[in-house]
């Protein structure tokens, strides 16, 4: 299981009373909660002599959960400062997000788990892609002989999970291939696995699906090439799928950029990128878990998970539905707590329900970290 850093302790904070709704889940919900000493109490505990008392009105959910995020690749691609990379961290949170699972850093960002300001982090340490199959100085690049050895090196630089690039261009077949075999990914995922890791790979293609599935992987970062065939298997395993339809929407920039000498990768991924609501859903109506991720860094900016839920709705998912999606299931998913008894308190309020509309998350009025008001008054 991946594990958060907890901060460093600083002086406690006011007592927070949440007059509620507080929406433990898509089907659970009390009438107001208390925040004392950073942590959530369902029940109004005995508080300190003279304590500061701050109400905050509305309805009170968890803080979002990025899943597919890059914090430490600057807006060029490359690595950047640790200070750089607080500042993309600061963008996020104050969109609402309090948990990221940072999906491959050019740099080591592990001391920004201890600035308690920021989202609480969890880190796959670097991308592993094959020699010249990824873009240019984002992961390690190595072969297949050196994945073993390179998956349990990365499972020790990061919080419990590892990131490989499944597929990528092929630039003598002229589109997108699987950069590994069967051998390859069942290598990796055992790897992981040994190391006490969890194993997820970026996958655009088709064929790289039933590769993933059959060594046991135990996320899936885009899917963008599922079919019927491995919705359904995808379903059978409850292996999530991170979305990140925002990037997605970005395929007609990519295929115009390649389709004067790749032809087929072009018309490939304006196939993918007009399939990208229709199979969001069928995968949602199947049973597949769905977990929101923005791929912000890099290539996107960061503070754009509101736009992610937008593309959720596009799809058809219903405020409740992307609520769990960005909320309670990659906290489930990650072990990390929600609103229980006794949690961090990591959440924000909004003056409607979101479950009715999930825009609702946009207008937050107040975002709470570790039981401390970031954003609002």
């Amino acid at each position: 299981m991946s594990i958060a850093a907890t901060p460093t302790p600083t002086a406690a904070a006011p007592v927070l009373r949440l007059t509620g709704p507080v929406l433990l889940g898509p089907e659970q919900e009390l009438p107001g909660a208390w925040v004392v000493d950073g942590r959530i109490r369902h029940e109004r505990p005995d508080l300190p002599r003279g304590a500061e008392i701050i109400e905050l009105d509305g309805f009170v959910v968890p803080g979002l959960a990025d899943l597919h995020c890059h914090v430490g690749i600057g807006d060029d691609g490359a690595g950047t400062t640790l200070e750089v990379a607080r500042q993309q961290a600061l963008t996020d949170r104050d969109t609402g997000v309090l948990l990221i699972r940072d999906a491959g850093s050019i740099i080591d960002t592990s001391p920004l788990q201890q600035q308690r300001d920021l989202p609480r982090l969890i880190r796959c340490g670097r991308h592993l892609a094959r020699t010249r199959r990824y873009l240019r100085g984002y992961a390690d690049e190595l072969e297949p002989a050196d994945l073993p050895a390179a998956v349990a090196r990365e499972a020790a630089r990061g919080d419990g999970w590892v990131k490989l690039v499944g597929d990528w261009i092929d630039r003598e077949v002229g589109d997108l291939t699987p950069c590994w075999s069967a051998e390859d990914f069942a290598d990796a995922a055992r790897a992981a696995h040994d190391a006490g890791a969890r194993i997820t790979t970026h996958t655009f293609d088709e064929a790289t699906l039933p590769l993933a599935l059959d060594a046991g992987f135990d996320c899936l970062e885009h899917a963008t090439g599922l079919t019927d065939e491995t919705i359904a298997r995808a379903a059978q395993t409850s292996t999530p799928v991170v979305t990140t339809l925002v990037n997605v929407g970005e395929f007609e920039a990519y295929a115009a950029q390649g389709e004067t000498k790749f032809p087929a990768y072009a018309a490939h991924m304006r196939r993918l990128r007009e399939g990208r609501y229709d199979r969001t859903r069928d995968a949602h109506d199947a049973g597949v878990p769905l977990l929101v991720g923005t791929d912000a860094g890099g290539v996107l900016g960061h503070g754009i998970v509101h736009d992610e839920l937008d593309e959720l709705a596009r799809a058809g998912l219903t405020g409740t539905e992307i609520l769990q999606a960005a909320a309670w299931a990659p906290r489930r998913f990650l072990g990390v707590a929600g609103l229980e008894d006794g949690a961090p308190a990591d959440l924000l309020l909004v003056p409607r329900d979101p479950r009715s509309d999930h825009r609702a998350l946009r207008d937050r009025t107040q975002v709470v970290l570790d039981g401390r008001v970031v954003v609002g008054s």
